[in-house]
């Protein structure tokens, strides 16, 4: 890490716990503390007191402040939004129950779809239709609106959403009635398709805009008070929010499209990732992402995580596109499952182990909390398989009662499977291990790459504990745990560049291409763009990337073709089509010759540099630190418990070797190496854990080497 003259605060809000990070030059501050869910702000502002103390600091020291949540994701998914209202245009009140007219699983006549948001009767449609070239045929009926507006008056409704149809191609009608809206319903939050999704496809603009309008009065009376909270305490500059995009956004933007928070702490984690696999030249990484409450996977190739458009929330399948309810966002593209150190274990009526996806969360806890909770949980299963060591967990700030977990596996798992405490939490682990597993195959088979030509970056609280058993299952023989894992997210905000992306659709076919008029949108674009991200920039440089994206006319999906940052030119047509035949030729091995060609969206992305760091040289293997003592982890291979050493983290220097089993222990998580690996630590303080086979394997070849064979 580079001297630098910023004190720099980061604060990622999960599920179970709140993560803090301070680094001051060279120096860096960690602390996690349990989430408050009642009032967020509140374990934010005592994780900060706490790190500020360590450093001998106060808030009005702090030069950047970064901050990332669940809040968002968790209204939606629990329903705790607002009281939501939609408005539509007349025949497409039911837009969002039609939706794409798929289903997510054909043959299951009991098929599950998500609740919707919006219920039916909060959902209402006025007189005005707009064409798809942005032509008016229908105006807006104002009297229509304004009685539509007295009606949600009565219903008390708390935000509305106005989605009309081909208001992406032009929003006049929208924005009138966002300003009727504001006259008659005062201090209820609008939100407009056309400003937060202006993109084709009615269903998931629609779907979006709802979002968007469901959580944004609880998240802007949230970052209200966190401002308020951090003013008072002395701290007078910008608050940004991490996106789910992977960059930074003011406080103010964030308040008005809330719905860009919903994957912001689990876009840290891939940040950091991506970071780690540029420090260490990594060119396939595997993101894994454990905490309290999910677990997070993500493909990061060339040190960039994969993006994509669209995701889908509170799906009702875990691994079936369509059955969550979309949104058209930036965002980091990654697969989530209730996977966490929180997620609840039990026996169904088949008598099988399962575990997730709900979670005892802060609130109250896992069992070994000793704050109520009755369940037993993974990280009950990890206290009763001896890998936690009650005294140092979260740095000893929690105390753990190991007796607690047994009961609770006892009485859940135990005794309807008649199985001994350490086999019923066996059983767990490897329950929760095998869908994480099967999490990573998807999602990999998905993108067409082999998940055992990449390398693990595992951080989260719970993450390293797994870590080696999950690379395991799926044939990966490198692991990386970062330093302080156990706050990697938080640690990835400061990572994260300061940015703005905006995606408008507008139909152009190449053979009838107007010049002039795209390049007066992208202009508009940028212009919108840059302001939004000038914000969050702080006097750093900014640099645009324009995108179009293209497909033949009537196919249903788009091929993103770069375009130059400039004024487009005629000459510019003929490129155009030369490039999204090879982007089309590169995916179906072919293209069409002369068939026509159509521009639907129009991508322009404003961005702040991010510093590439310097490629970690090895450092020479030398034995590692003697251990600080040993405890009884129950092996499951033996079926008996052996004595396994504990190393403190802090003490081993870049190239000592731990030789596994141990375990590696340090204040915000610890480091379970199992027996088929070997684990070092590198000349950037990640530790790498290493399959024994193929540390074999190398050192049986050198000799050869060595002898120029």
């Amino acid at each position: 890490m580079t001297v630098s003259s910023t004190i720099r605060l980061a604060t990622d809000i999960g599920g179970t716990f709140t993560d803090i990070v301070l680094e001051k030059g060279d120096e860096r501050f960690t602390t996690k503390v349990l989430t408050t869910p009642h009032a967020p702000e509140e374990a934010v502002v005592e994780g900060t007191r706490l790190v500020l103390k360590q450093a001998g600091i106060g808030f009005a020291d702090l030069t950047v402040f970064v901050h990332g949540t669940t809040l968002a994701t968790n209204a939606v998914i629990e329903r705790k939004g607002a009281r939501t209202a939609l408005i539509a245009t007349d025949g497409f009140r039911d837009v969002i129950e039609i939706a794409d007219e798929g289903r997510y699983d054909q043959y299951d006549i009991f098929i599950d779809k998500p609740r919707q948001l919006v219920e039916r009767k909060l959902r209402y449609t006025v007189p005005e239709r707009i064409d798809v070239m942005g032509k008016v045929w229908v105006p807006l009926d104002e009297a229509a609106l304004r009685k539509v507006a007295k009606e949600l008056k009565k219903q008390k409704v708390e935000a509305v959403a106005v989605a009309f149809i081909h208001s992406y191609a032009n929003g006049a009608h929208e924005t009138r009635a966002g300003e009727i809206l504001a006259e008659e319903l005062p201090g209820i939050e609008v939100t407009l398709s056309s400003e937060v999704c202006p993109e084709m496809r009615e269903y998931e603009r629609t779907s979006t805009a709802i979002a968007n309008a469901y959580v944004q009065p609880l998240m802007a009376g949230y970052l209200g008070r966190l401002k308020s909270r951090f003013a008072a305490e002395g701290y007078s500059r910008p608050i940004h929010l991490m996106t789910s995009g992977g960059s930074l956004a003011t406080l103010e933007t964030a308040a008005r499209f809330p719905i860009r928070l919903v994957e912001s702490g689990p876009a840290g984690g891939a940040i950091l990732a991506a970071y780690i696999a540029a420090e260490r030249a990594e060119d396939k990484v595997l993101s894994f992402d454990m905490g309290g409450t999910t677990a997070k996977i993500c493909l990061i190739h060339d040190a960039t995580p994969y993006k994509a458009r669209t995701f889908e929330v509170d799906r009702q399948s875990r691994f079936m596109k369509g059955s969550g309810l979309p949104v058209r966002i930036p965002v980091i593209e990654m697969v989530e499952i209730g996977a966490g150190g929180g997620s609840i274990a039990r026996v169904d009526g088949l008598k099988r182990i399962t575990v997730g996806p709900d979670s005892a969360a802060s609130v109250p806890g896992p069992a070994c909390y000793g704050r109520g909770g009755a369940d037993p949980t993974v990280t009950d299963a990890d206290v009763a398989l001896g890998r936690i060591d009650p005294s140092r967990f979260a740095g000893g700030a929690i105390t753990l009662y190991p007796d607690k977990s047994n009961a609770a596996l006892d009485a859940a798992v135990g005794k309807p499977l008649s199985l001994k405490t350490s086999m019923a939490a066996h059983g767990v682990a490897e329950i929760v291990d095998e869908n994480m597993a099967n999490a990573a195959r998807v999602h990999s088979v998905e993108r067409g790459v082999v998940v055992g030509d990449h390398t693990m970056v595992a951080f989260g609280g719970a993450a390293p504990l797994h870590a080696a058993r999950l690379a395991e299952k799926l044939g990966i023989s490198r692991i990386i745990i970062p330093a302080d894992a156990g706050v990697g997210s938080a640690i990835g905000f400061l990572r994260a560049p300061a940015a703005y992306e905006l995606v408008h659709s507008k139909f152009m076919r190449l053979d009838r291409f107007d010049v002039k008029e795209a390049t007066e949108l992208l202009s508009h674009m940028s212009k919108e763009a840059t302001g939004l991200a000038k914000a969050a920039a702080g006097g750093r440089k900014l640099h645009e990337t324009r995108t179009a994206f293209m497909r033949y006319t009537g196919q249903g999906h788009e091929i993103a073709v770069a375009l130059p940052n400039r004024a487009l030119t005629q000459k510019d047509i003929a490129l155009m089509r030369e490039h999204f035949e090879t982007g089309y030729r590169r995916l179906f091995a072919r293209h069409i010759p002369g068939a026509a060609i159509e521009v639907l969206s129009w991508a322009l992305l404003v961005t702040t540099d991010t510093a590439k760091p310097e490629v970690l040289k090895k450092p020479r293997r030398k034995d590692g630190p003697k251990p600080i003592g040993s405890r009884p982890v129950f092996d499951a291979k033996s079926g008996k418990t052996i004595n396994v050493p504990m190393i403190d983290r802090t003490t081993m220097t870049p190239g000592a070797v731990i030789s596994g089993p141990a375990i590696i222990v340090e204040a915000g998580t610890s480091t379970f190496v199992s027996a088929t690996f070997d684990a070092q630590l590198d000349a950037g303080h990640g530790l790498v854990l290493t399959a024994k086979t193929v540390a074999t394997k190398a050192a049986a070849t050198k000799p050869a080497a060595a002898k120029g064979h």
